[in-house]
């Protein structure tokens, strides 16, 4: 059995180097970047996958105590640990250079399984997925379904078998093993399609269907006597999803006809006493019916189980083909076969929006309760009230939809009705009408209270009395997003968790954390106005999350709050108390802090700090002692070979009088008084990256590390726009920020470049049309055209872009035929002609987010005016360039431009004289 590499220390980059040399963009390449870590629920392992942008990963497993162990696994990504910690295990997928070099049918994923304790590995082939029970002692492995066994026997020639429908490849089933990890004692089965463990760890179910021998079984697998029990067995029912209640005392599954395509298939619901192994009879609805996306969901105490269904079951459309000669000249078969969409003007959603959520709306299932022991179904959901958010609580859930405004979302963006659905009776009761779908209730752990935001008040519902109560009308403090400059209401700043009673809710404001009671309807600042006062905003970090949320808060607990102040954009750690006012120091910085991952059942933490010069390395602590802190990775050791320089903050006013902020990133071996070449780099607000360690990526961005190993100085200054004109404003944000510069003598006045993707593609385009300030720009898919963009659609989403005009990015506030001078106004193609920057275009041909026209738009504008223009078109590419090789050409080109015009180097033939359109033979 192999060992896993113990290594003594986690490192990336080797010894100290004594001597540095220039980054590279190989060296940009294979730098390693930590993913999200994982933490045992005791908070004794830490395991983290290290990736580099073009390679291996590898996954970096620190054992805590006092004498660290630590592994580290090779080729290995997606790390999981066990519960206890005593085991670790990570896919290992193909290596790059066999993704590149082998066929697809060469190509497997394994998965490597480690002990932490003697540091011995297990590894194994074809693996799917895999998962630890919950009490880490089992591990769980499906296997990917070998061709072999994918195909189907047909079973004609037996006389007392009817032939065989081909079995559809969602109702095939996988190898599949369970091992316990202790003895290594294990159980392989063949042909699952499903199983789940029970969440206290005694036990599992299986779900096993083989088609072929007609074998379709549920089998519960107990974890404690390590036996095998069959629950149901039938020669014709599919079985469809599992589900078991705590404590293993219920087991729930569909199940519906083998001899029925799975569109078409109707399935039944069957709940199961383990104990007895005895089917409870449920009551019928001829209404609604289960399908094959209908999923299954215990309450934790295991009174109620959740479940979706469909009005009906509707089989996939099948277009008519021609039989025979007669078919041939049949008008209903003919016409059966046109390609045609139809798109009316009353239809709530436009046709590729539609498109794009076809498959989704047909997975939808609404969703309903069984109440366990009253033996009563209530339907939660239905087709006008679809959506319900699913929670532990008993009497009311919160439920939404956004059917009534479908249609206005073309130009209004997303709005939602809320309400509380009684579980008991599924009646729904409307809370919030028109709401913004992005300000999201939050309902308390007993359903006693519903609290939400709207039109810059925090408001609490009371459930029992139906009133509503204004729980910031008297402060003179502002709930709203003291930020926003969208032609829109204004969103507020969000919730922290409840107390478990009820009582109390943590509500934000932009920089303090509030307390509320929810009888006296009364608060007080847990941080004590010490956030507005000098200017920090306050968050509730490192609590423990159950189903993706943090859970509610006890009386008298310890608070952790992260504090990121807007003066010197460094973040801190602060302690308080539930229910008391005031918060102190807890851990100081000049950097930035990020919580990454809380133990479930300890107080230990795992958070990352970093500086432009500090790699944003791991480090644990307990949850009440922070400052006492263990780093355990040391990635930022890859920079040891080179040097780095710093970034500092830059202070300026903008032509309101308001004051702005920005980075500067000084070039390597910066001189004083020496005068450099700037890269602009933008989109809004920037200066919160002050501390943010540069992105080792090749990607659609400028390295900020690669450019200032080049001699240049790298600038983000932020932008504040005004509704209406977001093109000027954005030119007097920029103008104004880099004449600082200039002034500050850093800033080569005949060398400032600027650079911007997307949004700040368009305000790329758009600046160099309004001032001259800039000597090369390059715009990375920006709108040129807001009269032709304004009726385009998003690719991606299949929405239209009316609703980013209106309301949302673009800022113009109104329609097109409203102020169509103002759309002309700030659109760049219109000023073509005044352009005295030369200015490289970037578009991805299949661009999901802009219509790639708007870059030939400008291109061909430009080329009409005589301007200093080329178009980069890279094919089959979205908004973000996702192959590699045109990222790293992309990467190039852009070096290569601002070398040129602000450097003076030699331009690249493809600069000067194009590349001519040819094809290229590919490899046999």
């Amino acid at each position: 059995m192999p060992i896993a590499m113990m290594v003594a220390a986690v490192t990336a980059g080797g010894a100290q180097a004594a001597q540095t040399k220039p980054l590279t963009l190989e060296d940009i390449m294979t730098f390693e970047t930590l993913q999200k870590p994982v933490i045992s629920d005791n908070g004794k392992v830490v395991a983290v996958e290290a990736k580099p942008d073009r390679g291996d990963s590898r996954a970096l497993v620190t054992v805590l105590g006092a004498e660290q162990k630590r592994y580290e696994l090779a080729n290995a990504s997606a790390v999981q640990t066990s519960s206890d910690g005593n085991f670790v295990f990570a896919m290992q997928k193909p290596t790059l250079l066999e993704s590149k070099t082998l066929d697809k049918k060469q190509q497997s994923t394994g998965l490597v399984l480690l002990n932490t304790q003697t540091g011995d590995t297990n590894e194994f082939k074809n693996v799917k997925s895999a998962k630890f029970s919950d009490d880490g002692k089992v591990i769980a492995i499906v296997f990917e379904l070998q061709k072999d066994d994918a195909k189907t026997k047909d079973k004609s020639d037996n006389a007392d078998d009817k032939p065989q429908r081909e079995i559809e490849e969602a109702d095939k089933g996988s190898g599949f093993s369970v091992i316990e990890l202790a003895s290594n004692k294990r159980f392989d089965f063949d042909h699952v399609t499903g199983w789940v463990f029970d969440d206290a760890s005694k036990g599992m179910v299986i779900a096993i269907n083989d088609g072929e021998s007609q074998l379709h079984q549920v089998q519960w697998l107990d974890l404690v006597k390590l036996q095998t029990k069959q629950v149901f067995t039938s020669k014709t029912q599919q079985i469809g999803e599992l589900a078991i209640s705590s404590a293993a005392q219920k087991l729930a599954f569909t199940y519906g006809s083998s001899d029925t395509l799975r569109w078409g298939r109707e399935y039944k619901l069957s709940l199961i006493d383990l104990a007895s192994v005895k089917a409870q009879k449920l009551p019928t609805d001829k209404d609604w019916v289960l399908n094959q996306f209908s999923t299954l969901k215990f309450s934790k105490d295991g009174e109620r189980l959740f479940f979706g269904r469909v009005p009906q079951v509707t089989p996939q459309a099948e277009i008519a083909d021609f039989k025979d000669e007669k078919d041939l000249l049949d008008r209903n078969i003919i016409v059966g076969k046109r390609d045609l969409r139809i798109w009316h003007g009353e239809d709530p959603k436009i046709k590729p929006h539609e498109i794009k959520e076809y498959q989704e709306e047909r997975e939808k299932t609404f969703a309903a309760v069984l109440h366990i022991n009253a033996n009563r179904i209530v339907q939660l959901a239905t087709r006008d009230i679809p959506d319900v958010t699913y929670g532990e609580q008993k009497r009311f859930l919160v439920a939404s939809s956004n059917v009534p405004y479908q249609k206005m979302t073309t130009w209004a963006g997303f709005y939602r009705d809320f309400y509380l659905v009684d579980l008991n009776t599924g009646q729904h009761t409307l809370v919030i009408p028109q709401q913004s779908a992005y300000a999201q209730p939050t309902l308390s752990p007993n359903a006693k209270f519903m609290a939400y935001y709207q039109q810059g008040h925090v408001y609490l519902y009371d459930i029992a009395t139906g009133r509503k109560h204004n729980l910031t009308a008297e402060l003179n403090t502002p709930f709203a997003n003291e930020d926003h400059d969208y032609p829109s209401p204004a969103p507020g700043y969000g919730f922290g968790p409840w107390l478990e009673d009820d009582t109390e809710i943590v509500v934000y404001d932009k920089y303090d954390a509030w307390q509320f009671n929810t009888v006296s309807h009364r608060g007080f600042m847990i941080t004590n106005g010490l956030g507005r006062e000098q200017q920090i905003e306050f968050r509730l970090t490192g609590l423990v999350e159950q189903d993706g949320k943090d859970i509610p808060l006890i009386e008298d607990q310890t608070l952790l709050l992260k504090g990121y102040s807007h003066k010197t954009k460094a973040d801190s750690f602060y302690m308080g108390m539930e229910g008391e006012s005031g918060v102190k120091i807890a851990l100081e910085t000049n950097g930035k802090l990020e919580m990454l991952a809380r133990a479930k059942d300890t107080g230990v933490l795992v958070y990352s700090s970093e500086r432009y010069d500090q790699y944003p390395d791991l480090y644990v602590a307990d949850f009440e002692s922070v400052a006492q802190s263990q780093k355990i990775t040391n990635l930022d050791a890859q920079r040891d070979a080179f040097a780095w320089g710093n970034a500092e903050l830059v202070h300026w006013r903008d032509g309101h009088g308001r004051q702005s902020d920005g980075v500067l990133i000084k070039p390597i071996n910066y001189q004083e008084g020496k005068k450099y070449p700037v890269l602009v780099y933008f989109y809004r607000f920037m200066s919160d990256r002050l501390h943010a360690f540069p992105d080792m990526k090749i990607n659609h961005r400028p390295n900020f590390a690669w450019f200032a190993q080049n001699g240049y100085a790298v600038f983000l200054p932020d932008v504040r726009f005004d509704i209406g004109y977001p093109g000027p404003s954005s030119v007097q944000a920029l103008t104004a920020g880099v004449q600082k510069l200039i002034d500050m003598g850093i800033a080569d006045p005949d060398a400032i470049g600027i650079q911007g993707h997307s949004w700040a593609g368009y305000q790329t385009a758009y600046a160099v049309t309004q001032t001259h300030i800039f000597k090369a720009a390059v715009s990375g898919a920006p709108v040129s055209n807001m009269t032709s963009a304004y009726s385009g659609i998003r690719h991606g989403s299949g929405l239209a872009r009316q609703f980013q005009y209106e309301t949302g990015q673009s800022r113009i506030g109104q329609s097109l035929f409203n102020a169509p001078l103002k759309y002309i106004e700030n659109s760049p193609v219109f000023y073509a002609d005044r352009i005295e920057t030369p200015m490289m275009i970037m578009f991805g041909d299949k661009d999901d987010a802009v219509p790639w026209e708007q870059g030939v738009e400008m291109y061909l504008a430009m080329r009409r005016a005589g301007k200093d223009v080329v178009f980069l078109q890279y094919q089959d590419e979205p908004h973000h360039l996702k192959k590699y090789p045109n990222k790293l050409d992309y990467s190039i080109r852009m070096m290569e431009y601002f070398d040129h015009y602000l450097k003076g180097k030699d331009a690249p033939t493809w600069l000067t004289q194009g590349e001519a359109y040819q094809e290229y033979r590919a490899n046999d």
